[in-house]
This record gives structure tokens, C-alpha cells and sequence, in this order.
């Protein structure tokens, strides 16, 4: 990029991670906050004129203050709750080789691009992890695997959300069936004799019958595939005429209509679902992991990755948790900013907490940093890859002379611990 712009060239780079911001000649921030409360240019100058920002949200992330995001765990504790062991012949350019995963703590897997990270995770640990739990035959490559007490291996990962228009970030959140029982406690319901079932967009009596409750309609142009608009009739409420004259009322005394929740944003629909414990557990999950700005009614087809994997990430935070799960997370912060990064590891932490252990395949070092315990692949990619190169804490990897992730990782680890030291001084 530098040559680009020593050529008179202008570069704009689209980007997170401050080490390309530190980078940069000048900065725009967008902000303050995603969705509807965003689209306003927050802070803009040189790099340090924006860490003098009052109002920037990057500038935090900017300065060399040492964060400690998560509570990491000493390498003599590590392998306190057991141990995930597995060995593996050869696949693709991965060799044979051993890993030892510790239970109930968060661990990375790193490397280079092509260094054999998917390869081991997802075609190896995740089937041998399912086998096991199943009872069934290990993969023909996995010589053996030992993973006493892990029930379940869950990955969730950045595939979209089904390919149904009727599923919704209501819907698939376990928010909207909340919703119907309640509206249909409503004197207004009873009086109509409207059963929660009635407020159900694909079956019940209350969805609109022009789009069938999809909210839109398809055109068909001739010698032109078809076109989708916003169904005229709903407006793409998804709901007929009669359910805006179903209110239920806040606590804060407002009268609400299910058709003006399900267009509300996340964060709107906190302050409107007061009294609703289950609703707004669920609602605050979803702030918690920065989605606050997402609609209820947003069709879950049209989420991007990153918001497809935070959606499913709150999905399971509210199953039973018993801490025989094995989750797994594919590159789960390309894309987010440090605040939803902070945000992730608050909620990957409660996972921890609650006795699972949690994998990521992981190229931020802010993450990597603060894990209990990395995997680190490589040392190259492709066939000069394949092999584990270092296992062991973060200062462990970044005293490693042959792990890239080591040589990127130890300076980062050393200015936070001066800049403690100075902290510490004062």
C-alpha cells in the first residue's frame, strides 16, 4: 500500500485493526454505534489527533494500554478440569501428529494461511469429537482420540442461517413464540378469541394473506427471473389488517402492536418488552454480542457470516448448559470492531464459565493474546506446513523461534507488560 502511494496513488482502506490504522496518514471513524444510531463521521484527523478524540470509539483501542479482556489461566492450572487428547495420520499436507487440548478453557488455533489449522478442526477434531459421542467409527485418519466427559462437539460457524425468508432473528432467537403467548394475553386477543397460534406469520389466522406472511411478493418478468418487492398489501409487516388493533401494553404504560415490535431493532425492543423475562433475556444476549441494531423481523438469510455466527452463539448460550460441550468457532472476529471484539470474549468467557471448553480458529492477535492455551500450525503453508509447531500459553508460543504467530505476538506481549509496569509505578 505504501508504494501505491509513493506511485501518487490515493488508498482508502476499509478496516479494524489498529495496526493498520497506526499506519494510516488520516482516519475517518464512522459510528457512534451500529444500525439506525450510526452513518455519522464520529472523529476524522491524523492518528493522534483521533486518539485525543473525546468522541471516537477506536481511539481506547488505539492507545498502548494493556487490556486485559478475559481472566487467563497459569499453565499449571491448565489441564485442571482434564485433558482432550487425539492422534492423526497424515491428511492432505497435515502429518501425523498429537494434540492435547485442556478441558474447560479457551484455546486458539493459529498459524498462517494453508499451515493445516481447518484441516485439523474441522476435518479432523469435530468428526472424531462427533464419533465418539455417537458411539460410531472415528474417521479413517484418526488413529485414536480420548475425550472423556465432552457430550457434544457444536461449530458454529459463519453459514447463513437457512434459506427461508420466514425465518427471522425473532424466530430463530426463540424470541417471537415468546411474543405470540404474550399478545395473546391481551384483552384485545381474548376478546377476538385470538390463541397465540393466530399470531404466527406462516400459519396462523393473523398473517397477511397477499404474501402469505413473507412480507414480500415475487413478479414474474417474462424472459427475466422473477422480481421481489415489498408486499403493498403489509408493507412488509408480514401481518393482515386486524393485528394492528391487538395492543399489549408496557410497563412503562405504551401500547405496542406485534407488527411494531417485529420492526423494532434489538435495543428498541429492550425498553418495549419490559416484563417479558424470557424476551428480554434473549434480547439482551444479542445486544451483549453487539447486535443491538439487528430488526426482529430481519430475515436471517440476509445476515451477513459474522452476524449469522453471533446469532447462533446466542441461540446456544441459552440451552442448558452441563459443560460436557465442545465448541468450536471458525474465525469468529473477521470483520468486527475491538468493541464487538470485547464483546465476543465477554460472552465466549460465560461458555468457559460454565465448564466447556471453546475453540477458536483465530488470526487476531488481541484474541490470541488473551487465550489460555495455542495450537499453533504451520511452520508454512501448504506442504511446508502441516505440523504442530509450538503448544503451550501465549508467552510459551511468543518465546517460540519458529512460530510466525510467536514473532508477531512476543513484542505485542512485551508492551503491554512495560506499559503495566509503568502503570504499576504510578
Amino acid at each position: 500500500m505504501r508504494d501505491l502511494v509513493d506511485d501518487g496513488n490515493t488508498v482508502v482502506v476499509v478496516d479494524h485493526d489498529t495496526r493498520v490504522l497506526a499506519e494510516a496518514d488520516y482516519l475517518v471513524e464512522m459510528g457512534p454505534v451500529a444500525g439506525a444510531g450510526g452513518g455519522n463521521v464520529i472523529a476524522a484527523g491524523t492518528v493522534d489527533e483521533v486518539e485525543q478524540s473525546q468522541g471516537s470509539r477506536i481511539a481506547p483501542f488505539l492507545r498502548t494500554e494493556p487490556k486485559r479482556l478475559r481472566p487467563q489461566v497459569t499453565d499449571d492450572e491448565m489441564f485442571d478440569q482434564g485433558h482432550i487428547r487425539m492422534a492423526t495420520d497424515a491428511i492432505h499436507t497435515v502429518k501425523p501428529l498429537e494434540v492435547d487440548i485442556p478441558r474447560g478453557r479457551l484455546v486458539a488455533v493459529t498459524g498462517v494461511s494453508g499451515s493445516g489449522k481447518t484441516t485439523l478442526v474441522l476435518e479432523t477434531l469435530i468428526p472424531a469429537l462427533k464419533a465418539q459421542a455417537a458411539g460410531e467409527r472415528l474417521p479413517g485418519h484418526v488413529r485414536w482420540v480420548d475425550a472423556e466427559g465432552i457430550a457434544r462437539a457444536n461449530l458454529i460457524d459463519a453459514t447463513p442461517i437457512g434459506a427461508n425468508v420466514r425465518s427471522t432473528v425473532a424466530t430463530y432467537a426463540d424470541i417471537h413464540d415468546e411474543l405470540r403467548r404474550a399478545f395473546a394475553r391481551t384483552p384485545e386477543a381474548k376478546a377476538a378469541g385470538y390463541k397465540a397460534g393466530a399470531f404466527s406469520y406462516n400459519t396462523g389466522a393473523l398473517r397477511c394473506p397477499t404474501c402469505d406472511g413473507t412480507g414480500s411478493i415475487s413478479l414474474d418478468v417474462q424472459f427475466l427471473p422473477d422480481v421481489e418487492i415489498v408486499c403493498p398489501a403489509c408493507r412488509g409487516s408480514r401481518y393482515a389488517e386486524a393485528a394492528s388493533h391487538i395492543h399489549r401494553e408496557g410497563k412503562d404504560g405504551s401500547l405496542l402492536t406485534l407488527p411494531q415490535l417485529m420492526d423494532m431493532s434489538v435495543d428498541e425492543a429492550i425498553d418495549a418488552t419490559l416484563g417479558l423475562k424470557k424476551v428480554q433475556t434473549r434480547l439482551q444476549t444479542l445486544h451483549d454480542l453487539g447486535l443491538g441494531y439487528l430488526t426482529l423481523g430481519e430475515p436471517t438469510p440476509a445476515l451477513s457470516g459474522g452476524e449469522a455466527q453471533r446469532v447462533k452463539l446466542a441461540k446456544e448460550l441459552h440451552r442448558r448448559q452441563t459443560g460436557k460441550t465442545f465448541y468450536i468457532l471458525d474465525e469468529p472476529t473477521t470483520g468486527l470492531h475491538f468493541e464487538d471484539v470485547r464483546q465476543l470474549l465477554d460472552v465466549l468467557q460465560r461458555l468457559v464459565d460454565a465448564g466447556n471448553t471453546v475453540l477458536v480458529i483465530e488470526h487476531n492477535l488481541d484474541v490470541i493474546k488473551v487465550a489460555d492455551r495455542l495450537i499453533d500450525m504451520g511452520p508454512e503453508g501448504g506442504n511446508g506446513g502441516g505440523t504442530v509447531v509450538v503448544s503451550g500459553t501465549p508467552e510459551q508460543v511468543a518465546a517460540c523461534s519458529q512460530s510466525y504467530t510467536g514473532k508477531f505476538l512476543a513484542p505485542l506481549l512485551k508492551r503491554d507488560r512495560e506499559r503495566q509496569a509503568q502503570l504499576d509505578a504510578q
